[in-house]
């Protein structure tokens, strides 16, 4: 049963919209603008009866490359190590990203994957190679970091069994990314042998139950590359789809769904989208792709400099209004490269089955925050970052009907990590607090919102410059609704009235994050100087007023009547 009241408050709401003036455009039919009319200065409107479809716990998923501390130092410390492990995976790691409940995570790359042969890291570990890293030449490498160490020759001891073993303790699912420029098809499906074949029925299952795993690990997702436009190929689009359908001409299922998941664009490539879909349609052989894998990160580009792959990034720590509101407002893009894709994949694909996977999404800051020298392309995470985690995520959920995985770069000690690890030092980022709110609408069904709100305003290069205001999405599991809601203005606190259509608000809880300074962050001495905390919620008639402080995030729980 629709509320009767739903038609004349949404009349109501849009009335208001367009006599205010449109400042942004969400989903379809979804204006963000600045109200007038309403008591509070922002409304949210959660319209229940609109579902727009269930959110995949693969959304929330995270990114682990052989990439500096990633690995080594972050997740495995090793079975004789006096830092608390399990089977050589640091305890304090697994124990806190299992209540956040990872979907999916992604291994080994990266532009990791793409040097990286599988077989080196299986067998007895005294036994393995130690290799060259991928990184090994990296400009952004420290002086004083070390440089004989496994973060620049790897000796192997993490390998798909750890891997796997990692996943199972956390109880994500693995996603397995393919070396698709140096190791032959042959190996892309041996791998998958590996792995998914029966006990007993191949040689490659007799290696793995002396590795550890008699069943089959069943692992359903694989990357066909990595980034085949740069590090993993320097393909053209055409060259890449003929690479894709050699790889995937015949791989075994051993009674596992495949998802392979195709190297898709940097950003708005949308050309790279449209001429791979192109030549996968001429030859009838889209149907054995089940996704389409999309990188977007946020660096500064402010003050007029060029974003340049090194030079165009700033500070992680220390930043001011422009550069704040610029990297959030380059993050906030997601939106529109995920409509812009959507749209250019139904060319070729109207029936989508083909959904999007955000493998790599965060922001990325210049050297010099990293938790310690061998941590390459580590940094530091401030409130910043949780407003852009909350940013992303709200958007992953209202496009819950195209995005189908993601996952943020990466799950530690690298760009936008939800954890610093090193020696017997740990502690949590305000990225993994966002993630820990955000789990209740894992499995939920995302139901459209609208949030008008007065747009963000800053100066960027001097020119008055905006950007959204309150942003948010909700999720309803039964009747259970959650509600979570981003206000990434430095300095503002925004009060919205929240209207609920197609349900009454019986009850409701709240938790937000934030500080009273935006570059606040957790460190090894100070681990818990951002965290979480509880907050009252006022019910007004049949919906809730709130009030979101400046740079923050923030989630209500709303027991529905």
């Amino acid at each position: 049963m629709q509320d009767p009241e739903y038609g004349t408050n949404r009349r109501r709401f849009l009335s208001a919209a367009a006599a205010a003036g449109t400042a942004w455009l969400t989903s379809p039919g979804a204006l963000i603008t600045r109200l007038s009319a309403q008591s509070s200065e922002s409304r949210i409107d959660v319209l229940l009866n609109e579902p727009v479809g269930t959110i995949a716990p693969e959304i929330y998923g995270h990114f682990v490359e052989n990439l500096g501390g990633v690995v080594y130092d972050g997740i495995w410390v090793g079975e004789g190590s006096s830092i608390p492990n399990v089977n050589g995976i640091r305890t304090r790691l697994v124990d806190a990203l299992r209540k956040v409940k990872p979907g999916v995570i992604r291994w080994p790359g990266g532009c990791f994957a793409d040097q990286y042969d599988w077989r080196d890291g299986i067998g007895p570990r005294e036994k393995r190679p130690k290799r060259t890293n991928f990184w090994v030449d990296a400009d952004e490498w420290s002086k004083t970091a070390r440089r004989d160490g496994p973060q620049r020759y790897d000796p192997n001891e993490f390998g798909t069994g750890e891997f796997a073993r990692f996943c199972k303790l956390v109880g994500a699912q693995p996603y397995f990314a393919a070396n698709l420029r140096s190791l032959p098809a042959q190996e892309f499906w041996r791998w998958v042998e590996y792995c998914n074949s029966p006990a007993n029925t191949t040689t490659l299952a007799a290696q793995r139950a002396t590795d550890g795993f008699t069943e089959p690990i069943g692992v359903r997702y694989w990357g066909v590359g990595n980034e085949s436009w740069g590090c993993g190929g320097n393909f053209d689009p055409e060259d890449y789809a003929t690479e894709f359908n050699r790889y995937t001409a015949w791989v075994p299922s051993y009674g596992v769904r495949l998802g392979l998941v195709g190297s898709g664009p940097n950003d708005g490539n949308v050309d790279w989208t449209r001429r791979f879909f192109g030549k996968l349609s001429r030859t009838n052989t889209l149907g054995r792709l089940w996704g389409w894998a999309m990188h977007h990160y946020a660096w500064n580009a402010s003050g007029g400099r060029t974003r340049d792959w090194l030079t165009g990034k700033r500070d992680a720590v220390k930043f001011d209004a422009e550069q704040y509101y610029d990297i959030l407002r380059e993050a906030d893009e997601m939106e529109s490269l995920i409509e812009a894709h959507w749209a250019v994949m139904g060319e070729t694909d109207p029936r989508h089955r083909t959904k999007l996977v955000v493998d790599e999404w965060g922001a990325w800051y210049a050297s010099g925050t990293e938790p310690f020298q061998e941590a390459l392309i580590g940094q530091q995470n401030t409130m910043r970052d949780a407003v852009l985690a909350g940013l992303t995520l709200d958007t992953f959920n209202r496009h819950a009907d195209k995005v189908a995985m993601a996952a943020v770069a990466q799950l530690v000690n690298c760009l936008q990590s939800l954890f610093l690890a090193h020696e017997d030092k740990f502690c949590l980022t305000p990225t993994y607090h966002v993630f820990d709110m955000f789990a209740a609408h894992q499995g939920a069904r995302s139901v459209r919102t609208l949030c008008a709100s007065p747009s963000t305003q800053y100066s960027r290069n001097g020119t008055p410059t905006t950007m959204r205001g309150l942003n948010g999405s909700a999720s309803l599991n039964a009747s259970l609704l959650t509600l979570t809601v981003t206000n990434p203005s430095m300095d503002q606190v925004r009060e919205a009235e929240i209207q609920i259509h197609g349900g009454t608000a019986r009850s409701a809880t709240g938790v937000t994050l934030a500080a009273a300074d935006p570059h606040a962050h957790n460190t090894f001495e100070d681990p818990r100087a951002v965290e979480p905390k509880p907050v009252a919620v006022a019910l007004k008639g049949s919906g809730i007023v709130h009030q979101f402080p400046p740079a923050s995030v923030t989630k209500l729980t709303i027991i529905l009547g």
